[in-house]
C-alpha cells in the first residue's frame, strides 16, 4: 500500500470532502450552467465594447476578488494584452477611510460611484447573499448603469434579486462554495481569454505561477 493510499485509508473524511467538492461541481454543471453560460457572455461582452470588470467580496471572497481579477490583468492561460479588472477589496486607504468616515456597508459602493460607468460588469462573490457592503454595492452598480453578476450561495439571500444575473450554488458550505465560486470565476476568465485570443494553452497557466 502506498504511503498515499494508507493516509487515505487512516483519514477517510480527508477523501470524503474530496468527494463532496466534486459531486457539488457535478451538480452546479446541470442547475447553474445557464446562469454560468450568461455569466461568461456578459464578461465577454463587456471586454469586447471596452469596459472593465470590477470584482468584491469579503474574506475568502476577497480573496477571491483580487485573484480574479490578477487573471484578467496579467494571465490566465497565455500571453496576451491585459485586460481591464479592478478588486475593489485592495486598496486599503480607500477602505480604511471609507468605513472610518461613513461606515464599513459603503465600502464597496464608494468605490462603485467613483469607478463604476456604464458599459462595466461588477460581480460580486457572496456566500449568503445578505452582506450590507454588497447589497449597497449591487444598488450603487444599478444606478451607475452598471451590469452585474453575483456567483452565490445559501439561496442567493437579498442579492439574488438586485443583480442582473444570479449563479446561485446549490450548498449552504460556504467553504465549498467558495471553491466552486473561484472555480467559475477560471471557467470564465478561460472562456474570455479562448474566445478573444484563440483558444490552446502555453505551459504556464494563471497570474501567480
Amino acid at each position: 500500500m502506498t504511503r498515499l493510499a494508507a493516509a487515505a485509508t487512516r483519514h477517510p473524511r480527508l477523501a470524503d470532502s474530496l468527494l463532496e467538492l466534486s459531486d457539488l461541481a457535478r451538480e452546479v454543471a446541470g442547475s447553474c450552467g445557464a446562469d454560468v453560460n450568461a455569466y461568461a457572455d456578459c464578461a465577454l461582452e463587456t471586454l469586447s465594447r471596452g469596459g472593465k470588470l470590477l470584482f468584491c467580496g469579503n474574506g475568502g471572497s476577497a480573496a477571491d476578488a483580487q485573484h480574479l481579477a490578477a487573471e484578467y490583468v496579467v494571465r490566465m492561460s497565455r500571453d496576451r494584452r491585459a485586460l481591464p479588472a479592478v478588486a475593489l477589496t485592495t486598496d486599503t486607504s480607500v477602505l480604511t477611510a471609507c468605513a472610518n468616515d461613513r461606515g464599513y456597508e459603503e465600502v464597496f459602493a464608494r468605490q462603485m460611484e467613483a469607478l463604476g460607468r456604464p458599459g462595466d460588469l461588477l460581480v460580486l462573490h457572496s456566500t449568503s447573499g445578505e452582506s450590507p457592503n454588497l447589497i449597497r454595492a449591487a444598488r450603487a452598480a444599478a444606478a451607475s448603469g452598471v451590469r452585474t453578476v453575483g456567483v452565490l450561495a445559501g439561496g442567493g439571500g437579498s442579492l439574488r434579486t438586485l443583480v442582473d444575473i444570479a449563479v446561485i450554488l446549490p450548498t449552504r458550505s460556504v467553504s465549498r462554495a467558495q471553491e466552486v465560486q473561484l472555480a467559475i470565476g477560471h471557467i470564465v476568465c478561460r472562456h474570455v481569454e479562448e474566445t478573444l485570443f484563440g483558444g490552446g494553452t502555453q505551459p504556464r497557466e494563471g497570474a501567480d505561477t
